[in-house]
């Protein structure tokens, strides 16, 4: 048997809760850091992003209506699941970065860390940034944070599975959907941690995750018009330009996280879900004792 080929893990897409193969039938294979290959890997279409949008949008609402309480739960769990296959991903991020064994753990419990990190805030994000507003008529004036809707999610190269994780963490946990288009050169990771999602309690069609070509995708992601925000994480200025003229038609908003900064003190922050909020001010009369509310 020395002439025996390995048999290569077909990774899928993650649409929906499910795992379908990419609808073109086009596959590619990556290479590791150490020039192995990493698997079949799917090169997701067009059509495989509307329909990840449909998935989103359809889970969005149902999301967003679920507890703070609960959607921290559910983050808690994906930290649980991930630590029981801690050995398995430490293996990845060594083929897919390069990194040593010591040093692949160490990225790894911090991630799992920074999920328990956003778990922690679902809950109190509101309090943070919420606000009773000082008004000169007789009213209450009340500002109150609400998830954006569906996000798309960008990752450049540079970014790895730290930058993927801190997006997915921080956007869920603020009751949003997203679709992300993982690194073309070390999607391994990111699809391996699509299982872990699919076995956390986490509603399907909250998170789905496509593999494929950046640039053959990103105009389209920042044309689509059933998308409300677009987060690229990366530092290629001609692309970020490109993202930020095609998304104008529907007035999406366009987040900028550089890969450069990868500091825990820029990807642990409530800053990082502010971002994918939106403030709703409400007002409310004052009712006066003996008399009728006053005009609006």
């Amino acid at each position: 048997m020395a002439n025996r080929i390995d048999v290569l893990k077909t990774y899928k897409l993650y649409i929906n809760g499910k795992f379908p193969r990419t609808e073109s039938g086009r596959y590619y294979q990556p290479k590791g850091a150490k020039g192995e290959s990493l698997g079949n890997i799917c090169l997701a279409s067009r059509k495989d992003f509307r329909n990840a949008v449909v998935a989103a949008r359809k889970a969005q609402q149902a999301w967003s209506s679920r507890s703070a309480f609960n959607r921290g739960q559910i983050l808690y769990r994906i930290a649980e699941h991930m630590e029981s296959r801690k050995a398995e991903f430490v293996e990845l991020l060594g083929k897919e970065e390069g990194l040593s064994s010591a040093k692949s753990k160490s990225k790894i419990e911090s991630l799992i860390d920074r999920i328990v990190y956003y778990a922690g805030w679902t809950d109190k994000f509101q309090q943070l940034f919420s606000s009773v507003n000082p008004v000169a008529s007789s009213h209450f004036n009340f500002s109150m944070l609400e998830p954006v809707g569906v996000v798309s999610v960008l990752c450049d190269e540079k970014v790895g599975f730290e930058g993927l994780v801190t997006a997915i963490s921080s956007i869920i946990g603020s009751g949003n959907s997203l679709v992300l288009l993982a690194s073309k050169n070390s999607p391994t990771s990111a699809i391996t941690f699509a299982e872990v999602l699919h076995h956390s309690d986490l509603p399907a069609g909250v998170v789905n995750i496509l593999s494929g070509d950046r640039d053959e995708l990103a105009t389209h992601i920042a044309k689509h018009m059933d998308v409300n925000a677009l987060l690229y994480c990366g530092d290629d200025e001609k692309l970020l330009k490109e993202l930020q003229t095609e998304s104008a038609n529907n007035l999406k908003r366009i987040i900028h996280w550089s890969a450069e900064d990868n500091s825990e003190e820029y990807l642990e922050s409530p800053y990082r879900i502010q971002e994918f909020l939106e403030t709703k001010t409400t007002w409310h009369p004052v009712e006066q004792i003996g008399g009728s509310a006053p005009a609006y």
